[in-house]
Order: C-alpha cells, then structure tokens, then sequence
C-alpha cells in the first residue's frame, strides 16, 4: 500500500527551528546525512520575531529569519538535506520508523522531534472571522499596516510585552489587555512596555468578542472581578496568550503531558527508543532560542551514540 519506500535515513528531523535546526547541523557535521522536513512554518517562532536580542554573539541583535536562515545555510554546509515539506503522518510502532510528508514516503533509523509550537487564539467570536482584517498573532507580520490607528494587544507574558513594544513604532496607542492584576512577563520586558509612553495597560480583564463588520472596530471587554462588560474601540486586536506544541502527529504513539513531548531528563529520548525531541514541542519552562537550540544539539547527539551503540 502506498509509495514505494526508497529512502531510508540514519536520522529524520522534524522541524526547523533553532531545535530543529541545530539537529541537523549536529547529525550532518556526524556524517548522518540527516534529511530535514521543515514543515509549513520553515524557521518557526522566530520568524515572526523582529529583533532578537539574547542569542548568544549577537551584541548588536539580530533578526529572526536572518539568524534561522544562517542556522539553515550552516546545516546545509555539512550536508544536510532540507525539505520544505510537512510530515504528515509517521508509524513509530516499529525500526525503522515511517514518515511520510504527503506521497512521499521515508523510513527512519532514528527521528528528532522539533515540530514546535503555534500560537494560541482566543476562540471568541469574531476573531476567526476577523483573522487578517485586523486580528493578528503576528506583531511583525501586520504592525505595518496600523500606522497611526489604536490597538489592543492580549496576554501578559513576554510575548505580548514584545508585540506591545514593537507595536508602538507603528500605532498611536497600544492597550495591553489582561485577566489578573499583574503580569508573568519578565521583569525587563515589563518595564520596557510600562515605560513606553504610548502603552497603557486594562488589567483584570478578558476579551469576550470581536467587533466589526469588514475590520476590527473594537472589542468587547469583562472585568473579570466586577463582570462590567464594556465595548472598547480599536482598529486592530493583537493575540499573545500562549502556544501550544505542535504534537497532533504523535498522538497515541509517543508519551505526552497537557499536549508537550516527555522527554527523560537531562536526555532528549523519548518512550519511544531511537525518537528524540527538542524545543518548543517538549519544552513548557524557557521556551527559548538558546534552550531550544541546546536542545536539538542533545538530541543530535543522543541520536548518533543511539545508531553507533546498533540502536535500531
């Protein structure tokens, strides 16, 4: 049944971010000639980041898709291979391991999960209707196109004092919306959007809808201590409440926990032997550049000494 299977891989990595990536410079610098499904969201989260500031080497920042574009050139060098396509499916019930990114069809002695995650949405009405015509996940995707109109940016964590942050270079007001009485960001991230003259900030509040016709013209907001529902006038509602990890394809076959792969610390294996994950996709503490390229180093690594100990 199915396509021929032609190809069979020392080591399949799933993903390509900083994880992902950092995979398969490890495995191809091994001689692994590691193949690369990049999937759909090539680069992952840091695509959709402006500057990045805290990756080690970097004094003067750099940005996102410059530094996941540099991370895929450099695995490239030594000879990985990378394709942009999505596993769609996967068999890891038995060595080697089938993956399958639509017709075509592979098998891995190993595999490296680094599918990521993906930005969390409200599920409120309107918002799904209103996706591109002013609600956005994506401050560096759409700030552009909000020069000089009033936005409300939703969560309290270091990513919506990041898109609140870089909002500002675009909007003539930005009003951070969120349900406790204060927020979980890190303290230099919050002071830098608090300082920001243009930020304002409703606290103890959700989102209940989002109004608008053809565009965003507002939203509908609760206190959740006074339960005042109020309609709140904005031309744009930017979401930052959270991720969850790209995992869909591992359901039933790798053990997770809340939807994250388990790993056995402080290795990257997985319940399954010879599956390895790193990143966003195991990852609910620092969810980090830095960590999540770590990560995929371990997990390079646990995948060559897997295959030379005749694992599989």
């Amino acid at each position: 049944m199915g396509s021929i299977v032609t190809d069979e891989r020392n080591v399949i990595v799933l993903g390509s971010g900083p994880a992902g990536f950092t995979a398969a410079l490890y495995t191809a610098r091994a001689d692994l000639e590691p193949l690369v499904l990049k999937g759909l969201d090539a680069g992952g989260q840091l695509m959709l980041t402006t500057e990045v500031e805290n990756f080690p080497g970097f004094p003067d920042a750099i940005m996102g898709p410059e530094l996941m574009d540099a991370m895929e050139k450099q695995a490239a060098r030594f000879g990985a291979k990378l394709l942009h396509q999505t596993a769609t499916r996967v068999d890891l019930s038995e060595t080697p391991f089938g993956v399958w990114a639509g017709d075509q069809d592979w098998r891995a002695r190993t595999l490296i999960v680094a599918t990521g995650a993906t930005a969390k949405w409200l599920g409120v009405p309107g918002e799904e209707r209103l996706r591109g015509r002013g609600v956005s996940a994506c401050a560096t995707c759409d700030g552009f196109f909000f020069r000089d109109r009033e936005l409300l940016v939703v969560g309290g964590g270091d990513t919506a004092m990041e898109e609140a942050t870089f909002l500002t270079k675009f909007a003539s007001r930005v009003t951070i919306v969120h349900r406790r009485d204060e927020f979980r960001a890190s303290r230099i991230m919050q002071g830098r959007a608090l300082a920001n003259p243009k930020i304002s900030v409703i606290w103890d509040t959700v989102v209940e809808e989002i109004l608008g016709e053809q565009a965003v013209t507002g939203a509908r907001l609760r206190n959740v201590k006074s339960d005042q529902v109020t309609d709140f006038p904005a031309d744009g509602v930017f979401m930052a409440v959270g991720h969850s990890p790209n995992t869909s394809l591992f359901e039933g076959q790798l053990e997770l926990s809340n939807g994250y792969v388990v790993v056995q610390e402080p290795r990257t294996s997985t319940s399954v032997p010879g599956v390895f994950a790193a990143g966003d996709v195991t990852d609910v503490i620092y969810r980090q550049a830095v960590t999540a390229a770590g990560q995929g180093c371990k997990a390079a690594i646990d995948a060559e000494r897997f295959l030379a100990a005749g694992g599989y």
